[in-house]
Parts: C-alpha cells; structure tokens; sequence
C-alpha cells in the first residue's frame, strides 16, 4: 500500500481552496469598485459588463498561471447527467515565432462548443450546431490537478442559439430565481425586509469500492458500472456490523487523499463512513447554495474516481453494483434561508417567525402532493429502479415524514383542537388558534422519501450516479408554484395572520395524504398509498412520461424554469438514455455468457463427465456426481437458450428505435425480463461450478478484499 502524496507538511487551512478561485482570492485580486460590482452580478442586482468581465479574466488568469496551470475550460453539465470540457490553452500568437499567454472577458464569458453532439432532444441538428457556454459568476472557477497537468475549470450553463436550455444548470438557475422571488412576496407580505433567498444544499455521497484487479476482469463491471450475473458471499449485510464499522487502513488512507483533494478545490467534505453493505462508503460536505452544491457533487464524483484509481482501487457510482446487498443513493438535504442565515424551516424565537415555519411546511406538504410525478421524475434513472421500493431504499411512492409531534400539532390546529404540550420546552407563537411549538420536532425516518429533520427537507431516492441539478430543480419549481398561490392570498388579505393560519390549515387538511409517518418498505404502506391516491410509478419510463403532463407544462412556463419545447426534449433525450443503458447492459450479458461463461461451463461439465466415467469405470459411488452433472448439463442448456432469446429480445428493440416511448416501454418490460431470465441461470451455474474454472470474480473477491 502506497501513499501517493504527503500532506502532513501543510496545515489544512494553507490547502483548503488552494485550488479555487473563491470569493477570498477575487477580494484579493480584483481592484475594489470591479469587486463590489460583481457582488452586486452575483446577486442578481445587476447585469454583467464588459468591463468587469476584462477585469475578472485578467486577475484569472494571472492566478492560474501563477499556479502553473496552461489550459482552461468551460465546464458545463450537459443533459447526459455527467459534466463536459473542451480544453483551450492560454497562448496566443501576437507575432511571428512569438507566443504570449492571454485570456480575454470575451474568452470567459462565452464558449461556443457543438450543440448537436450533446443530447439535445431535436433542439440542435447537425446543421444548426451551435451552442454557447456562459460563465456562472455564482460558481467559483477552480484548478484541476492531474499527475502535475493542471486545467482551469470556469463552471458556466449551456444553452443554444435561441437561449434554449442545453444542460441541468439552466432549469436549475431559474428554479433559484423563481423560490427567491415568490419567498420574497411571502416574507414582504409578513413585513420581513429580506433582499435575498438562497436554497441550501447537502449532499450525503454513497459509493462502492473495489480492488481495481478484479473490476478489470469483469466485463459488465467495465461497460456497465454494476455486475449483471453473480451470487452473493456467504456472507453479505445480514449481521449489520457493516454500518459505522471499522475502516480498513488501505480504505482510510484514501479517505485522506480523498479529503485533501476535496479540499483543495474549495469542495468542504465533512463526514466518512462505512454505509450498510460490505464495501459500501459515504462522503457528506457542508451546506452550500443549490447551485455550487451541485457543481460541488459533480467534481467530487471526479476527484473520488480519480483518487480510487490511484490506490489500485475502483469506485462504482452505480445505484445497484451488486444484487442481494444495499444499492447506493445520494441524500438531498434542501433548506431556504434569506441573506442573513435565518432558515425558514427552523421554529424561530418569536410568534410570528413560528407562524412563517408553519406556513412555510405546509406550502411544502402541497408541493409534495401536487407535484409528486414531478419530484418522482427527477429520481428516474435506470439504475435506480434497482433499488427504490427493495426494502433498502424508499418506495417510488412520494411521501412526507413530518414525525409524530409536528403531525399531532398540525392536526390539532387543523381541527381546532387544543394541543397538550409534550415534555420540552414549547416555542409560543402568540396566537391563539395556533399552539406552541417544541423545539426538537422530529425523530428519524430511513425509510420515507422525502423527510423533514428538523430544519430542512431531505430527498432520500436520488440516485448515486445523479446530478443533484434535476431533483433540486424540480422541488424549487413545486414549492415556488404553492408560494405563489400563498403570497396572492396573503398579498390580498386584510388581515395577514388570520389568512396565513387558514392557508396553514386549508394546506394540510387538502394534501394531508402525502404524509406518512410509518415504514415506508412495507406492503401495508403500499396498499394504503393506493387507498389514499397516491401515485406509484414503479419504474423509469412511467415516470418520466409525467414531465410533459399539460398541468406540468403550464406550471414550467408560468415561472419561466422550462418552455414546452425544453420539457419534450428532456422526455426524449432522458427515455433514449434509459434505452441505451438497458440495451449495452443487454449486450454485455450476451457477450459474457457466449464468449466466457458457456465455454467455461462447457469445459467443467466435460470434466465433470469424465471423473464420472472414472468413478463408475471402478465402481465408486456416483449418484451425488450424476446429480451435479445433470444440474450443469440442464442449466447450460437453459443459459444457451435464454441468452439466444435475449438476443433476438435486444435485436427487436434496436428496431423500434425512432420511437423514444415505444423503444423505452420495450426495453423496460421485455428485455429487462430476458435479462433476468438468463442470470438466473447463469447464477444457479455459478454455485455449481469449481470456482477456478468460472471466469469471473466473484461477489467474495469484489467485497471482502479491500
């Protein structure tokens, strides 16, 4: 075990965002009147100019080659979910034979890559290929290292030539915009003089590590990120003692690396541990706002790969690497605050500060139910489907969990019905309709989707793989929509209070339903769901399906997050991604069964024959033998004959391609189906086959060798 770098030399407050270009190194760099003008940018106060831009370009610049970097980047998010770059140097030519470095504000301003090779959903042909990438001021540019190469990524959005969003930060951007500007008419109308709203952020990052030895020696690792045939270890998580248990020293070791270079970038990793099922890991950063937090989870996404790598390891972002075990999701903690810090999710200190909690949370109880196919949307990808609804992830079925207390208080005062206190001490919001509220409101619920935990909202189903932009821009566009309805009430009422206590009231009692408190992987929680109406989309393609409902359409378009034309590309783009993903997964497993586990077989079973000829040639007993051969035997024509059929399953679904619904329905409900029928098979192979002879690593040598 080798350690590739040695930070004990420095302090980690010499390192931590050594290698981003933050708000400390532009005060530094920027002259004083271009810095406060591009605070006044940032917030939206007031629009870009060519003269700040030359100013912020040249003090870049200056910085990053200072830091040895000789290229850089416009980074951006396009809608395959992952993050895209193009690397430009910074020389030029100013005179013959003589090369200069130079980075104009135009160069940082906008980049121009090709549109149409990107998933655009028809929005860019090939003929209309352009597409500009813009500077996100929000987002601090920051240096990539690389065995000594360093880049200079600037984050910017990317979009086409009529403003068409490209990518996820767009809709995410104008999500922000749209929460900050509804919150603003609520608090205004509560006499609060707030000038500024931002959604908070958290992300809890699980992963999977492997020994990069036994990842290279299997295909379906390889091309699909997860193992599409094995069985589990003899033992897998059932002694729970995988949870907060005790790191190994090779794993700590990178966890180090991990965090410094985490650091490095301004990127504020906070906790590590050990996640439920054997080699399974979590990394969780600090708060930031919505939009940096997500930059934040793409670039840690990287640098974990790229750290993994170096310790001869290799980390799996995929939602279900292994069957049998806990998959990996990705947990989205969504808080809003205005300017000052104070979090509107938080009981505050003052009657009215309560009255605005409650108000806020039950604006958040009708978002959940009126947008649920919307939020159930944004967690839809192939890898997920593994997981949701499996007894270690929540159901596909949107819900909230409030916890009892916080329930039984909004019941009460729902149904006006004095409220006894419970031990604690009780927060008075001085009115008399509306009773005290206990500081610490809640308990923990693993198993509900979408929780309240005592001052902010954590989204449990997004996937590992995911970017966090779809699901945080989905959950600003449903809260955004019910603060508008709130602030037209309020900004009616004659009387504020008396008005935001029937909303709070009319809130709850009409979308009460999505609140459940109970296990959420149980069976009784699935019936009752289908009682109360609750929608339950089970896989990828029904829920996707959801994004172009006309009432979702309307809604986009009243907040200007999404155009009609944005949302059908989404939809087409998002079904040919899960068509293809399916379709390589297909593929792999026909060309791991026809080119390495039937002739693996093939030759054990001849083997198997002849030690039975031997055995019975001198009168040993051989009927437990026969019994291994015949299972061998049977089961190897089973696996011949289901893997032709998923064959011809995946040639009649290449066919259909043209049509993104039909294709994806098809890939869903026949090829996933003949996907299964051949690992079955092939599993039941595996348990009977000398494990010297079988030609892959197994699920013992993928866990347990770390």
């Amino acid at each position: 075990m080798s350690v590739p770098c040695n930070y004990a030399a420095k302090l980690e407050s010499e390192i931590y965002g050594c290698n981003s270009f933050n708000d400390a190194v532009m005060k530094k760099l920027l002259p004083l009147k271009i810095y406060s003008e591009l605070k006044q940018i940032q917030h939206g106060e007031k629009d870009l100019s060519a003269e700040v831009a030359e100013a912020v370009a040249s003090a870049m610049k200056k910085w990053a080659l200072e830091k040895g970097a000789t290229h850089y980047s416009h980074w951006f998010q396009p809608l395959t979910g992952s993050t895209a770059e193009k690397h430009d140097s910074f020389i030029t030519i100013k005179h013959p034979g003589k090369m200069v470095m130079d980075f104009s504000g135009k160069e940082l301003l906008q980049g121009e890559p090709d549109a149409s090779s990107f998933p655009n959903g028809g929005l860019r042909a090939t003929f209309e290929a352009r597409g500009y990438t813009a500077w996100d001021t929000s987002s601090p540019a920051f240096i990539k290292e690389t065995e000594g190469v360093k880049i200079f990524y600037i984050p910017t959005a990317f979009f086409s030539y009529n403003g068409q969003a490209l990518d996820k930060k767009v809709p995410l951007l104008r999500s922000c915009d749209a929460i900050e500007r509804e919150t603003l008419r609520i608090l205004k109308a509560f006499g609060d003089e707030s000038k500024r709203i931002d959604v908070s952020v958290g992300a809890e990052q699980e992963y999977f590590l492997v020994d990069r030895k036994f990842y290279e020696e299997r295909l379906d690792l390889r091309l699909t990120g997860r193992t599409l045939f094995g069985n589990l270890a003899v033992k897998g998580q059932e002694l729970d003692d995988h949870y907060f248990g005790s790191i190994s020293d090779r794993v700590t070791v990178f966890m180090n690396e991990l965090n410094y270079e985490l650091w490095k970038v301004g990127i504020p990793s906070k906790t590590q541990h050990k996640e439920t099922a054997p080699g399974q890991f979590e990394v969780a950063t600090i708060y930031d706002i919505a939009n940096v937090a997500t930059d934040q989870n793409q670039l840690l996404m990287r640098i974990l790969k790229s750290v993994a790598r170096r310790h001869g390891m290799k980390a799996l972002l995929h939602e279900k690497p292994f069957n049998g075990i806990n998959g990996s999701g990705k947990h989205n903690n969504w808080s809003i605050a205005n300017e000052n810090g104070q979090n509107f999710l938080t009981p505050g200190d003052s009657p009215q500060e309560n009255l605005l909690f409650l108000l806020i949370l039950t604006s958040w109880v009708k978002a959940a139910d009126k947008y649920a196919p919307l939020i159930r949307s944004s967690i839809a990808v192939a890898g997920n489907d593994h997981r949701l609804g499996k007894n270690e992830a929540p159901p596909a079925i949107i819900s909230i969990y409030l916890g009892e207390q916080l329930t039984e208080i909004l019941e009460h005062l729902t149904n006006d019905i004095p409220y006894t206190k419970r031990d604690g001490e009780i927060l008075k919001v001085g009115v008399n309709a509306l009773p005290g509220l206990p500081k610490d409101l809640t308990d923990r619920n693993r198993t509900s989707p979408l929780a309240f935990t005592g001052n902010k909202f954590e989204l449990r189903m997004v996937g590992s793989s995911q970017s966090l932009a779809g699901p945080n821009t989905m959950i600003n566009a449903a809260v955004a929509d019910v603060f508008s309805e709130v602030a037209d009430r309020l900004e009616k009422a004659e009387n504020v209070k008396s008005e935001a206590i029937a909303l709070i009231k009319e809130m709850y009692s009409q979308h009460k339903r999505v609140v459940f408190n109970g296990n959420g992987y149980s069976q009784e929680w699935i019936d009752e769901a289908k009682r109360r109406g609750l929608p339950n989309f089970n896989n990828t393609v029904s829920a996707l399906e959801q994004l172009i409902k006309p009432e979702f359409v309307e809604m986009f378009a009243r907040h200007s997050i999404f155009s009609k034309e944005e949302l059908e590309s989404r939809l087409e783009v998002y079904l040919e991604i899960y068509s293809k993903q399916i379709n390589i997964e297909a593929g792999a497993m026909v060309e791991m069964a026809r080119r390495s586990i039937i002739p693996a077989v093939m030759r054990y079973a001849a083997e198997v024959s002849r030690d039975l000829k031997s055995m019975q040639e001198v009168s040993l007993p051989t009927e437990e033998l026969e019994k291994i051969a015949t299972i061998l035997t049977d089961e190897l024509s089973e696996t011949i004959k289901q893997t032709d059929k998923l064959n011809a399953t995946i040639t009649k679904a290449i066919s259909l391609e043209g049509d993104h619904l039909e294709q994806a329905r098809f890939y869903n409900e026949k090829v996933i189906s003949a996907m299964e029928k051949l690992r079955y098979h092939v599993d039941h192979l595996e348990l009977y086959t000398d494990k010297k002879v079988w030609p892959f690593p197994s699920y013992e040598e993928l866990l347990f060798k770390l």
